[in-house]
């Protein structure tokens, strides 16, 4: 009996875009500043040299936009979308971006939802891109899955934080790589600790961090740990995710990602 050949789903890049490298950013569950990390990405990113874009991926929570302070929206012809620059050239591309009000909730179903994503990769000219980043939706369900079947994806950042069951939300993240045939770049903790402004002293917030051991047994690389930061956590809200001065944090996962 002849084999049966297993469905295609991948769909074509946009014919005027060229994308060296594809990075999704996942997280087992929510609340752990997956677009925070995102944002500081590619931001690191970009003053490394390279061209960076965003794809904004979290269709009903989407939060890209706000922190660089985007307000204007995307413009469109009739075959494709364009992205939106930040002020140091990151090109975005987010829900929010297409829709009239920034409050108007988008109330679809999943596989709507995954078309959207899809379009997001097939008619956006992202224009020549060094690394592309996907900031996800938290947990396994229709955007990942679609963005793992339909876009080249060369790996992923699993960014979790020092909380109960982080070994549990982690294991599954990279058991669904696994099973999608992707790579998993490495995993960044957020929220690792609090520095104290006047003495140094770290101050473990949310617990003790066990993911040094984690990521050894799991044999994912460590690629940095993020600490608590109130000016981070401003910049965010204020749209000035580009003006924090040190992301020192985080230049092993930008010498991986390189």
């Amino acid at each position: 009996m002849a084999d049966i050949p297993k469905p295609n789903f991948k769909v074509d890049l946009n014919p005027l875009s060229s994308i060296k490298k594809v990075i999704g950013i996942v997280s087992g569950k929510g609340g752990v500043g997956k677009s925070t990390v995102t944002s500081e990405l590619a931001v690191a990113l970009n003053r490394a040299g390279k061209k960076v874009g965003i794809m904004d991926a979290d269709i009903t929570g989407p939060s890209i936009p706000k922190a660089f302070g985007i307000t204007e929206k995307a413009r469109g012809s009739e075959q494709y979308f364009y992205p939106v620059a930040s002020k140091q050239g990151i090109d975005i591309i987010s829900m929010n971006l297409l829709l009239e009000n920034d409050t108007d909730p988008v109330i679809w179903r999943g596989p709507v939802i995954a078309g959207a994503v899809k379009q997001f990769w097939t008619d956006v000219v992202w224009g020549d891109k060094d690394v592309l980043l996907i900031d996800m939706p938290p947990g396994t369900g229709d955007v990942p899955l679609t963005i793992f079947q339909s876009l080249p994806v060369d790996g992923i950042v699993i960014v979790t934080s020092p909380q109960d069951l982080v070994s549990m939300v982690v294991e599954k993240a990279v058991n669904m790589a696994k099973m999608m045939n992707v790579n998993v770049t490495g995993i960044i903790e957020n929220y690792s600790y609090f520095q104290c402004p006047n003495c140094g002293e770290k101050v473990d917030i949310f617990g003790k961090s066990h993911i040094d051991e984690i990521s050894k047994e799991k044999n994912v690389k460590l690629l940095g740990k993020m600490p608590i930061d109130p000016d981070i956590a401003m910049k965010m809200d204020q749209g000035k995710i580009e003006e924090i001065s040190d992301l020192s944090n985080l230049n092993d996962a930008v010498a991986e990602l390189l």
